[in-house]
C-alpha cells in the first residue's frame, strides 16, 4: 500500500504537466485569435496533387517568395537556421503583401504588421542572382470536413480562395477563416 504512493503522485504529477502544456499551446492559439491585428493574405495556386491530404488543405502565399534582393540587414552564415521577420502592409486591393524583411528584429511601425517565418536553413546558392526564399508563417494547412476540399481546391487553382488571419504582436498567426470569393467559407473557434 505504501509503495503504491509515490507511484500515484509520480502520475498525478504527469498528467499535471501535461494538462498543463496542453492548456498553454490551446490558449497560445486562442489569444492570437482573440486579440492579434487582422490581416487579409491571398493565395497562391498549388499543384492540385498535393492539395489534399487527409483531411486539410495546403496553402501557400504570395509573401512565402521573398526576393533575398529585399532582405536588409545581416545576412546569416552558410548553413544557420534563422527566422525571417517580414513587415506587411495593406495593398491596394485590400491583401496584404511585403514591405520589408529582415533577418534582423524589424521594429513596430503603425499601419503594419511583422510575421516572424517558420525557422530556414540558410544555402549561399539562394543569395546568388538575387533568387528567392520560399517561407512558411504556420498557417500553411487548414483542416476541413471530410470530403469538403474540392470546391476549395477548384476556388484557389481560380485565384478566389483569400485567408483572414491574426497577428499577434511577437509576430506569430493563425488562420481566422478560409474565404472563398471573399465570404467566410469556414471560421475557426477560440477553442
Amino acid at each position: 500500500m505504501i509503495a503504491a504512493r509515490p507511484f500515484a503522485a509520480a502520475a498525478l504529477f504527469v498528467a499535471l504537466v501535461q494538462t498543463a502544456i496542453l492548456g498553454y499551446m490551446i490558449e497560445g492559439r486562442a489569444s492570437i485569435l482573440r486579440s492579434g491585428t487582422d490581416i487579409l493574405l491571398k493565395t497562391a495556386p498549388v499543384d492540385p496533387r498535393d492539395l489534399l491530404r487527409g483531411d486539410y488543405v495546403i496553402l501557400t502565399y504570395d509573401i512565402s517568395n521573398i526576393s533575398t534582393a529585399s532582405i536588409a540587414g545581416t545576412r546569416p552564415k552558410e548553413g544557420e537556421v534563422a527566422r525571417l521577420n517580414v513587415r506587411l502592409k495593406p495593398g491596394a486591393d485590400g491583401f496584404w503583401i511585403v514591405s520589408q524583411a529582415s533577418f534582423d528584429p524589424l521594429a513596430a511601425e503603425d499601419g503594419s504588421v511583422v510575421l516572424l517565418s517558420q525557422p530556414i536553413t540558410i544555402y549561399g546558392w539562394e543569395w546568388e542572382n538575387a533568387g528567392n526564399l520560399i517561407v512558411s508563417y504556420g498557417i500553411e494547412r487548414f483542416y476541413v470536413p471530410e470530403g469538403e476540399g474540392k470546391p476549395i481546391e477548384d476556388g484557389r487553382n481560380e485565384g478566389r480562395v483569400s485567408v483572414a488571419a491574426r497577428v499577434s504582436e511577437d509576430g506569430q498567426a493563425q488562420i481566422r477563416a478560409l474565404m472563398l470569393d471573399g465570404e467566410p467559407l469556414y471560421e475557426e473557434p477560440l477553442y
